[in-house]
Parts: structure tokens; sequence; C-alpha cells
């Protein structure tokens, strides 16, 4: 059954724009690279960020395992300390990569004024899990040992990601509070992919996922980051953060996503369990709106999404947070 009548009305014009994407291990290779022509001819049209300064890393990655890239951006005209948010990519853990979030970081850094740390984890399916977490462990771990360098205030340190980049700030959420060497203050998860088992499940919702991140795509992400079939027993929480089965002492999380999104029902039942959990955690659903809907950037709905998450991650990061 179509969605398509469901669609925000300014979001519709968008849809016919993207092209359709068939991911399976055969057309992997060229959809990298199409996503990499896109990006770099984007570049020509990259607003100016006067007020940030970005520098590049290669921190020391999982033990035995290769250097993480990161992508460092600091505000030039925020007193320091900063607070700091670690930012993940989203591309359903098979694409993407910290350069192509490059005005995702810039703009995060200077509408809120912090510290972003953009990670470069290593992608699947030629790096599974447990690679891409550790890498944002790896990165979380120095952001943290290095905030005097950085000018960070290691008491306001959040992470956050979209989509994929969501499900691994979320992974990343627990295996901080398990292993308890890193304090973090917030979790900003956008519209995350957290639920291997949204693959599976016998009675999927009628109205989402039928556009830009499709069951299929998903089911494709969650074969390469599992190495093996997804919604199968012994799925560890720290690839899919969903099957965590105590949620308690996690930071205070914000999560949102669109009505039509693929990841809506598993990111309301994580919100869910996050409240009975004791996690203050505000979710928004936005009506009409698809997956990665915040594209469209001059949107009524997509202006909310911005006030709403600029919103929540200020409250979050500021002296006297209390979300």
């Amino acid at each position: 059954m179509t969605s398509r009548h469901l669609v925000d009305p300014e979001l519709v014009d968008a849809l016919d724009q993207f092209p359709a994407i068939q991911l399976t291990a055969e057309t992997l290779k060229q959809v990298r690279a199409t996503i990499q022509t896109v990006f770099a001819e984007h570049l020509a049209t990259v607003p100016e960020f006067p007020d940030i300064v970005a520098a590049e890393h290669h921190v020391p990655g999982p033990e035995g395992e290769p250097d993480v890239h990161v992508l460092v951006y600091l505000p030039t005209v925020v007193k320091k300390p900063l607070p700091a948010l670690l930012w993940i990519h989203g591309g359903g853990y098979i694409l993407g990569s910290a350069t192509e979030d490059d005005i995702t970081a810039r703009s995060l850094a200077s509408d809120i004024g912090c510290a972003v740390v953009s990670v470069d984890y290593r992608l699947a399916p030629e790096t599974p899990h447990p690679g891409p977490v550790e890498d944002c462990y790896a990165a979380l771990k120095w952001l943290y040992t290095h905030a005097n360098e950085l000018g960070v205030d290691t008491t306001r340190i959040a992470i956050g990601g979209a989509s994929a980049g969501g499900g691994l700030a979320a992974a990343l959420g627990l295996l901080a509070r398990d292993r308890g060497e890193v304090p973090l203050v917030f979790q900003f998860l956008i519209f995350p992919m957290l639920d291997d088992r949204t693959v599976t499940t016998p009675d999927p919702h009628p109205y989402t996922g039928e556009f830009i991140w499709t069951a299929e795509s998903n089911r494709f992400g969650w074969q390469a980051l599992l190495g093996r079939e997804p919604g199968g027993p012994d799925i560890s929480p720290y690839a899919a953060a969903a099957r965590a089965e105590h949620l308690e002492g996690l930071p205070s999380t914000f999560i949102c996503v669109g009505a039509l999104d693929l990841f809506l029902e598993e990111n309301i039942e994580y919100a869910r369990r996050l409240l009975r959990a004791g996690v203050p955690t505000e979710l928004h659903v936005y009506p009409g709106a698809y997956h990665g809907f915040n594209m469209v950037i001059n949107a009524q709905v997509t202006q909310a999404y911005h006030r709403d998450t600029l919103t929540a991650l200020k409250r979050a990061l500021s002296p006297s947070s209390s979300l």
C-alpha cells in the first residue's frame, strides 16, 4: 500500500529527485562512489562558517586495530571550556563518512556553540560489529582524555547521530554506561536505526519505509553490520541498542522520527522503554515525514525539526542542564 498520499505536501516533490537505490553486495561500491560524486558537486554551494575552526586527527583505535580518523570543529567566539558533541554520521552502517557530514558538524558547532568531534568509523561489511561502535568509543575516549587541550568541559559531553549514526550513538551510550570510563550528559538520536528485528517483524507497519530507506535496504544494512541474518537470537545490544534488556542509568535522551519513517515504531518503543527506566526522554514524531526528510530544508516540518533539535541540544549542554 502506498503512503505517498500521507506525505507532507512540502516534502512530496523532493521524492522524485531522490534516485532509487538498490543496495546489494554487487552495487555497494558504485553507490558509495555515486554519493561521493554528489557530495563533491555539493561542495560548491557550501556556506562559510567563519566562526568555526576545523582540524583532522588520527586517534588511537581499539586495541590491535587502526587509528580512527576524526574531524574536530571548534567555535572561535565562544568562551571555553566548551560543551562537546561526539557526532556519528549515518548511512545504514555501510555508507557515509565524517567528511560528508561536514556541513552538519559545522552547523551544530556554530548554532550550539560547542565542540563537535565527528567520527570516521569503519564501515560494514568490510568491518562488521563490533568494529564500528568500538571506533566510536575510541573517539569518545580520546575526546574525554584530551578535553583540556581541546578546551572541553568533561561534565558536558553528549553523543549523537542520525539514522545509523543515531543507532551507533545509542549503542555507544550503552557501552559508555557499562564501561564507566566516560560520563555522558545527553544522547541526541535523530531517526536512529536501533532494532534489527524490524526487518523480520511479522506485522510491519503498513505506511512506513516506502521512501529513501526501505525494508530491503534495512535488511542489507543489518546483514552487513551483523555478519549474519538480522532478527535472530543473541544479537548484542552494542550492535542493536533496542536489544538491551536494561536501559537504566543512560543519559537524558532526545529522539525524533518522521511518521512515515521505517524506524517509527522502533524509535517510539525505545523512547517508551527509556521513560519506563527513569531516563528523562523527549520524543518528537513529525507527521507526513519520511526518512531523511530534513534534507528538504525549506519545508515547515523541517524548520520545526531544526527548532526542536537545537533547543534540546542547547538545553542539554548548558551549564545548568536538567532535561
